[in-house]
C-alpha cells in the first residue's frame, strides 16, 4: 500500500499564502478603481505602497538574514527591475484612475492582463527559451480567453474597444504598458537576480514614495 507523505508545515505555508497571492492579485484593479473613485488613484496608490513599504522595512531590519541578501544583488537587478517595478505600479495606478467609466475600468484590466501572454512571448528573447510551434497560438488564446472572463459582465467587443480607446487613448496605453513592464520584470529578476523576489522589500516603499510625491505636485 503506498505510503502518502505529509505536506511539511512551510510547504503548507507557503501554499496557502500562494493560493491568497492569487486572490488578492485577482481583486487588484476593483479595488483600484473602488478606491480611486473614492480618494483619486493616486492617493490609492501611495497610500497602498507606504503602508506596505513601512511593513516591509520593518521586516527588512527584523530578519537580519534578509538585510545581508539585499545587500548582494546585482546593482542591475537593483536600478532595472526596481525601475520597472515601481513604473509598473504607477501606470496600472494611473490607467485604473483614468478611466472615465466602468467599462473602460475593465478593459484597460484586460490591457494590463496581457502580461502573462508577453512573458512568455519576453522569455524567448531575455531568457533563450526554446518556441514550439505553439507558443504564439497558445499566448493568442490565452488573451482570447482573458477578454472573455473580463467581459462576461458586460459587452465588450472589437469596436466598443476601439471607441473607447480613442475616446481615451492615455489611459489605454498606460495599460498596455503596465503589462508590457510586469512582463519584463519578470523574466528580468529570473535572469538578473541569483534569488527571485530578493529586493521586494525596498521596490515597495520606493513605490511609495514615488507615488506620494507625484500625488503631492499633481
Amino acid at each position: 500500500m503506498p505510503v502518502i507523505s505529509k505536506l511539511s508545515p512551510k510547504l503548507e505555508l507557503n501554499t496557502l499564502a500562494g493560493f491568497a497571492a492569487i486572490l488578492l492579485w485577482s481583486t487588484t484593479i476593483a479595488v483600484v478603481r473602488s478606491l480611486s473613485e473614492q480618494v483619486g488613484g493616486l492617493t490609492t496608490a501611495a497610500s497602498v505602497y507606504l503602508v506596505g513599504g513601512v511593513i516591509c522595512l520593518l521586516r527588512l531590519g527584523w530578519r537580519g538574514d534578509s538585510l545581508r541578501n539585499f545587500r548582494s544583488l546585482p546593482l542591475r537587478y537593483l536600478f532595472g527591475c526596481g525601475a520597472l517595478f515601481v513604473f509598473y505600479m504607477l501606470v496600472l495606478y494611473l490607467a485604473v484612475g483614468m478611466a472615465k467609466n466602468r467599462q473602460q475600468v475593465l478593459e484597460v484590466g484586460l490591457m494590463n492582463y496581457l502580461w502573462p501572454a508577453l512573458t512568455i512571448v519576453f522569455s524567448v528573447f531575455l531568457l533563450n527559451k526554446k518556441a514550439g510551434l505553439l507558443l504564439f497560438p497558445g499566448a493568442f488564446l490565452a488573451v482570447v480567453g482573458i477578454f472573455f472572463v473580463i467581459g462576461q459582465e458586460v459587452s465588450i467587443s472589437w469596436g466598443s474597444f476601439t471607441r473607447n480607446f480613442a475616446d481615451n487613448p492615455l489611459a489605454y496605453s498606460f495599460g498596455l504598458l503596465a503589462a508590457i513592464f510586469w512582463a519584463l520584470y519578470s523574466n528580468l529578476t529570473r535572469r538578473w537576480a541569483e534569488r527571485s523576489g530578493g529586493g521586494v522589500e525596498i521596490f515597495i516603499p520606493a513605490t511609495g514614495v514615488l507615488l506620494l510625491t507625484f500625488r503631492l505636485f499633481n
